[in-house]
């Protein structure tokens, strides 16, 4: 079987915008991400037994996964990236589920939306990270 010869990759003109926009879109989905945590535990759940601390618990234990990859993301790391990507399946499933709610499900729905904007921003972003570090290397 013959090899197929290599696609020649983008010019740099055209990666530079849509690295930039694909950076961030991700960085404005994972703080939407964050702040509807916050808000959604704080004043659309009620917990009769575990008032106030309670809420605050729960907020730093959903947060922790978002602040393990935010500050990579910040820096613009592509391997954090691929973290992103894989961490968030948690935040979609939890979007998912909490949409069947019949009186929280816009909140479930707003969850989904913003974790596929992140994981979708994400890839996107290390794919063509790889591709202008490739070309800056000086590939054809």
């Amino acid at each position: 079987m013959a090899k197929r010869p290599a696609k020649p990759l983008p010019a740099l003109s055209w990666l530079e915008p849509r690295l930039r926009i694909s950076r961030i879109l991700s960085l404005c989905s994972l703080a939407a991400l964050a702040a509807l945590i916050i808000v959604w535990n704080l004043f659309f759940i009620e917990r009769p037994n575990a008032p106030g601390m309670g809420a605050v618990a729960i907020i730093c234990i959903a947060l922790f996964p978002l602040l393990i990859v935010a500050l990579g993301m910040i820096l613009g790391s592509e391997k954090t990236h691929i973290w992103a990507c894989i961490l968030i399946n948690i935040y979609f499933v939890h979007g998912v589920v909490a949409s069947f709610s019949p009186t929280q499900a816009w909140l479930g729905y707003l969850e989904t939306l913003f974790s596929v904007v992140l994981f979708c921003s994400a890839f996107i972003h290390t794919l063509w990270s790889f591709k202008y570090k490739r070309k800056l290397a000086g590939e054809p």
